[in-house]
């Protein structure tokens, strides 16, 4: 540039370049031969904000949670605050952290049903004082968990010498005058001892010689511990799909097939019914609730998609009961494209907003769709998914694997999307601006094969 004539031509950023995917950890591997229990199965998988906690819920109504451990401070030398000024570049470390049950298995004597003790759902709430949170649920009831480290409590010795202390624990004496004098709860000592002929005994003024009490006290070693901080059960007639949690860090949603509740954390026997899509007949009943999802960063918005394939954005100041929505998303179909399978591939199974909320994600069986909430005629990009299924809808449908739900995600930058697939495989999909990205990786130790 020449005395400020000349403006340079600014290059458009191009899409991120493909990643390159290699195996980083394993948990839970089993065994050559070793047999596989139900109860172990992976039903839900979380993690939190930061990265730094992955949680898991199991069919057993187990929840393991680890932590990262490769981003821990190393001391604070001259040398580990240089390599802080330089992105990590090594992959991510987790180990394992703790576990506890968190549901176990319940009948409803009042309708006859068993209810499974599988976690459904898990989602991070906001960490406090060192302390974790998080929410978990089943079909029918959500849990509030607390877990920190405790420091340890012993009991360290008795406030009495056991070698001075009388008898066998109750009262004592000798009318031997060599006998050891009883020791006080207060360190003292008395000779008035009772008579040990009969029954009669006389109280010594300090009381019972023998009484020992433990001295307890705080050891410098910590445990972690998991308490169950609040239940909010009873509030759903159907079985609960999501769970979401709000960025005003005080309320939570949950939602079954027909209807969507609004929690405070802070109270487990009241909720309030937002949405709510039973018809006065169930006869009349066209469609359900498959997902609902708070936006991240405006707490008024919330979004739920139907097994109709459409998304609705409710606004909670527009009224109490959300009866009507804000937007509408929904793809137009293709005239001459309807065929018996239509309705039932169109079912949306999960969303996902983008971090910076201006994006919804939504998984159906066949395709992953990009929505931008300013645009509500269609998405912005469809990936997919399970095109080379197509022909084989009939054999699917037979077996009812066409009626499968899988989940999606968007990664923190909002560059790519993310879904499951069949045979331990997962789709991963570029969505920037001409990006072509579309991977196809393996759920193992060899991800690229």
């Amino acid at each position: 540039m020449n005395g400020g004539d000349e403006v340079a031509a600014a290059t458009p950023a191009g899409p991120p370049p493909a990643l390159e995917w290699k195996f980083s950890q394993v948990f839970g591997e089993r065994t050559a031969g070793e047999e596989l229990q139900e109860v172990d199965i992976i039903s839900a998988i979380e993690f939190d904000k930061t990265g730094d906690h992955l949680a898991t819920g199991d069919r057993g109504g187990r929840v393991v949670l680890f932590e990262r451990t490769d981003t821990k401070d190393h001391g604070g030398s001259r040398r580990d605050l240089e390599r802080m000024d330089y992105p990590i570049t090594r992959h991510p470390e987790f180990r394992y952290k703790t576990e506890f049950q968190s549901h176990e298995p319940e009948f409803d004597y009042l309708k006859s049903l068993e209810i499974e003790e599988k976690i459904n759902k898990i989602r991070w709430c906001q960490t406090a004082n060192g302390a974790l949170f998080l929410l978990s649920t089943n079909d029918k009831t959500i849990k509030f968990w607390k877990v920190q480290e405790k420091k340890v409590k012993k009991i360290s010795e008795m406030n009495v010498d056991p070698s001075k202390a009388v008898g066998n624990g109750s009262v004592a004496s000798s009318s031997n005058s060599s006998a050891p004098k009883p020791y006080l709860a207060n360190g003292g000592c008395t000779d008035r001892l009772h008579n040990s002929s009969g029954n009669d005994f006389s109280i010594p003024a300090g009381g019972f010689p023998s009484l020992r009490l433990p001295v307890v006290v705080t050891s410098a070693e910590t445990s972690l511990v998991a308490r169950c901080r609040r239940v909010y059960a009873h509030a759903h007639d159907y079985h609960i799909n999501s769970i979401s949690n709000n960025s005003d860090g005080e309320t939570f949603i949950s939602a079954d097939d027909l209807r969507i509740n609004l929690w405070n954390l802070e109270i487990s026997n009241q909720s309030f019914n937002i949405v709510d899509v039973k018809p006065g007949n169930m006869e009349d009943l066209t469609e359900v609730i498959t997902s609902a999802e708070f936006h991240p960063n405006q707490c008024n918005m919330l979004a739920y998609s139907s097994s109709k394939g459409s998304i609705r954005l409710i606004d909670l100041r527009q009224s109490a009961l959300c009866d009507s929505h804000a937007k509408l998303f929904e793809e137009q179909e293709a005239p001459g494209s309807r065929s018996f399978f239509t309705e039932i591939i169109a079912s949306i199974s999960d969303i996902k907003f983008a971090k910076d909320g201006r994006y919804l994600l939504s998984r159906d069986y066949m395709t992953l769709k990009l929505w931008d909430i300013n645009m509500d005629s269609g998405p912005v990009s469809t990936f997919q998914v399970h095109e080379y299924l197509r022909p084989k809808l009939c054999d699917l449908y037979e077996n009812d694997s066409i009626f499968d739900k899988f989940e999606c995600c968007l990664s923190g930058d909002g560059s790519r999307v993310a879904t499951g697939s069949y045979s331990n495989l997962f789709r991963v999909f570029g969505c920037s601006p001409g990006s072509t990205e579309a991977t196809t990786l393996e759920a193992s130790k060899n991800p690229m094969r």
